[in-house]
């Protein structure tokens, strides 16, 4: 696929981009692992590569080791049809690296090196302003709150998107062991919860940030803000609700045989800002959400049924087919 022109951009994401060493063998810890592969992760890179697989056009801004990680992350950006102009090298740092496991409860395991890694170093004078004041929507997550400069940079970054006239779309992805505390979390991932548009969350991050358990409107709506137009919680299994300020349902999820659900939910977080950036009246209008947020579960779904997130990405013609079937 070819690499998107970046005056034709429409969904920009900002954050993180790193590596996955996941290991060779399922249902152990990392201790117990005896080799690991390496697969390109991050969240928001996850779901700028979704956005272009399904045929949009998207960009990803960010920092990467100058390193041969950082130039592989780059290339596969590239590979995928996303533009990176907004990519900047660090020449000190490295390219951040996670280990990841499943054990065999079903859990996740989680090692993170970032001490610091590049990702944390975006500085506000290395952002292109002109890429992101080109996007209808400008995405990202908390994990680029965590630490300066890269604070300054998301803030800035969200400043000036939304002043060219960009929705924002926040997907906090919690990650609670990159953070100081769980006190730290919560207050720097709602510090920027009244300027979205659109935000989505799990039901784990529902229940972190409201202390409630049970996915109810009650509970979800306190989380509603004047400017959001679209908030949803992914269920997992069981699918998604939505809630916007005039309707409300759920959207139930399609049934796969699941092999890793390593970066489903970004394949719904870009399936879906794909979806609404092909027609922004989809926010106001409850058939076209239904519709736009089906193809998102079927794409969260399909992404399931792979190992690995980027690999797992699938193609409009891939969507369709499941939905046809289910």
């Amino acid at each position: 696929m070819a690499t998107s022109n970046r005056n034709e951009v429409t969904i920009v994401s900002f954050g993180e981009m790193l590596i996955d060493f996941v290991p060779t063998v399922a249902g152990v810890s990392l201790e117990e692992a005896p080799a690991f592969v390496k697969a390109p992760g991050g969240a928001p890179a996850n779901v700028s590569i979704a956005v272009s697989r399904l045929g949009g056009r998207s960009a990803f801004v960010g920092k990467l080791g100058n390193d041969d990680f950082g130039r592989m992350l780059a290339a596969v950006l590239r590979d995928n049809g996303v533009s990176v102009a907004g990519v900047r090298f660090d020449g000190v740092a490295r390219t951040a690296l996670s280990f990841v496991t499943l054990r065999a409860d079903g859990e996740r395991e989680f090692m993170f090196y970032r001490h610091p890694s590049a990702d944390m170093l975006l500085s506000p004078d290395e952002l292109d302003l002109e890429l992101i004041r080109e996007a209808s929507i400008f995405h990202f997550g908390s994990i680029s709150l965590i630490a300066e400069p890269c604070r300054s940079a998301h803030l800035i970054a969200m400043k000036e998107a939304k002043k060219a006239g960009a929705l924002l779309s926040y997907d906090p992805n919690l990650r609670l062991l990159l953070w100081p505390s769980a006190e730290e979390a919560k207050s720097q991932m709602m510090s920027i919860w009244d300027q979205a548009n659109i935000v989505k969350i799990s039901d784990t991050e529902l229940e972190f940030l409201t202390g409630q358990s049970l996915v109810e409107d009650d509970v979800v709506m306190s989380l509603w803000r004047p400017e959001m137009k679209l908030l949803v919680v992914t269920l997992g299994k069981d699918g998604c609700k939505y809630y916007t300020k005039n309707f409300r349902g759920t959207i139930d999820t399609i049934k796969v045989k699941p092999v890793d659900a390593t970066g489903a939910g970004d394949a719904f977080v870009g399936a879906m800002l794909w979806g609404i950036s092909k027609d922004l009246s989809t926010l106001k209008d409850e058939k076209k959400l239904k519709s736009v947020l089906r193809f998102a579960n079927a794409c969260g779904a399909i992404a399931t049924t792979k190992k690995g997130a980027i690999p797992a990405m699938p193609s409009e013609a891939e969507v369709l087919d499941l939905l046809k079937k289910a």
